[in-house]
């Protein structure tokens, strides 16, 4: 009688053991994490490449595991109940039902899953040959039961399409916010992290270089002319238009330029400009970031000109604006230091009405609307409905808008109040 007691004991606490390795394993398989699992089976790794099979079929891994946990509790709990019922009679249910609970809860369920939730990488590393191999032994009972569920939740209108697996961009912006709070990633880190993710959603025409800031040289200027206007200018690539403005017929790299010119001031009079010009590349300014990058990598080219849907000149972009999108302004000894922003001691600022939101946003992660309006002196324009006066104040988004200056009719310089949780230190 003792022997078949200790029997029963060693059994009961076997499958305690069994109950704590199946609740690990499912919470290490599930919490593991993929890009990791990924990235070991690129270094050769074979259980990452395991648990990567075991995913693809989530459902009949999640399946198996349940099925054999409950088999494994469920067994346990009756050798406990007809143990103590034979040493408390009918009492001993009562007292079964209480031990297991606890047993249970603390060995089979709480403990394993606190270490594998806290060890996910290591334990889904550990447990997956062996729960590959359950999965194959129960995987027709496990899809058995998947049948009666998936028919069960179709009666009641729920869909059982699944995406798991699956990262959407919401999540990855998730992820890095997370990581940004839980680590000592700075601002410029997550802005960066987060312009990539932009790419495939924002339109050239947020970004570029606008027509009336764009240095352009006409032509039909004499050869001489041209030259000191391109030298004396910070520029490599300049469009060059004839008759008009808007009639660009080339872009003249500066580099090009330098190569054809001749010691003798009677070669630089005979050069033709125009011919040494490149054909001009003209882009619609609904193009995406990311499309316009894949483009300027299979051209190997560098800038482009911008023009709407009736084929108008609106501006250039090159292959810096966008790299500058993802790092940031960069700049070099050549570059042109506009005035952008100006903090004010009472923690305002003054903001060319030029600066696009989407920088605004980056630098200070503010969240201004950048859906209808590519700079800030649009997004005045656009929620005021008219062309505000020097001195007129609005209230949009929380943010108070000052107008300083007015040039003709555009909007050139505003006094930017930010709300007072969000007062931001200068900018080094």
């Amino acid at each position: 009688m003792d022997t078949e007691i200790w029997i029963t004991i060693g059994a009961i606490f076997l499958l305690l053991l069994l109950s704590a390795f199946f609740s690990g394993s499912e919470t290490a398989l599930t919490a593991v994490s993929r890009p990791r699992m990924h990235h070991l089976l690129k270094t050769g790794n074979k259980r990452a490449g395991t648990i990567q099979k075991l995913h693809a079929r989530m459902e009949r891994l999640i399946g198996t595991i349940l099925l054999a946990n409950n088999l494994v509790n469920i067994l346990a709990s009756a050798l406990a109940t007809s143990l103590l019922i034979g040493f408390f009679g009918d009492t001993g249910v009562a007292y079964a039902t209480l031990v297991m609970t606890v047993l249970v809860l603390i060995f089979a369920e709480v403990l394993p899953k606190t270490y594998a939730i806290n060890n996910a990488d290591r334990t889904a590393l550990a447990v997956a040959p062996v729960v590959r191999l359950l999965v194959s032994v129960l995987s027709p009972i496990s899809d058995i039961v998947q049948v009666v569920v998936r028919t069960t939740l179709r009666m009641f209108g729920v869909s059982t399409k699944s995406n798991i697996g699956s990262i959407t961009d919401d999540e990855l912006r998730g992820a890095i916010d997370l990581h940004a709070e839980s680590s000592a990633t700075d601002n410029q880190e997550r802005a960066m992290l987060r312009s990539i993710l932009d790419l495939d959603h924002v339109e050239i025409g947020e970004i570029m270089i606008h027509r009336k800031d764009i240095f352009t040289v006409d032509a039909d200027l004499p050869s001489a002319t041209i030259l000191e206007q391109i030298v004396a200018s910070p520029y490599t690539r300049i469009p060059m238009w004839s008759k008009e403005p808007d009639n660009i017929i080339g872009v003249l790299h500066a580099k090009t330029l330098l190569s054809a010119v001749k010691p003798s001031a009677t070669a630089k009079e005979g050069l033709n400009m125009a011919n040494l010009a490149a054909k001009p590349w003209f882009v619609p300014e609904s193009t995406t970031l990311l499309q316009q990058l894949h483009v300027f990598r299979k051209k190997r080219e560098h800038f482009a000109l911008v023009v709407d849907e009736y084929g108008a000149l609106m501006g250039i972009v090159t292959l810096e604006d966008i790299l500058e999108e993802i790092v940031g302004d960069i700049t070099d000894e050549f570059d042109v230091n506009v005035p952008g922003v100006r903090h004010q001691d009472d923690g305002s600022f003054i903001i060319n009405g030029g600066v696009t939101i989407r920088d605004l946003n980056r630098q200070f992660d503010w969240h201004l609307p950048d859906d209808e309006a590519a700079t800030l002196a649009g997004l005045v324009l656009h929620e005021s409905r008219r062309i505000p006066n020097i001195g007129q104040v609005f209230n949009f988004y929380d943010f108070r808008f000052e107008i300083l200056r007015r040039k003709k009719n555009q909007v050139t310089s505003i006094r930017l109040s930010p709300p007072r949780e969000k007062k931001v230190e200068p900018v080094p």
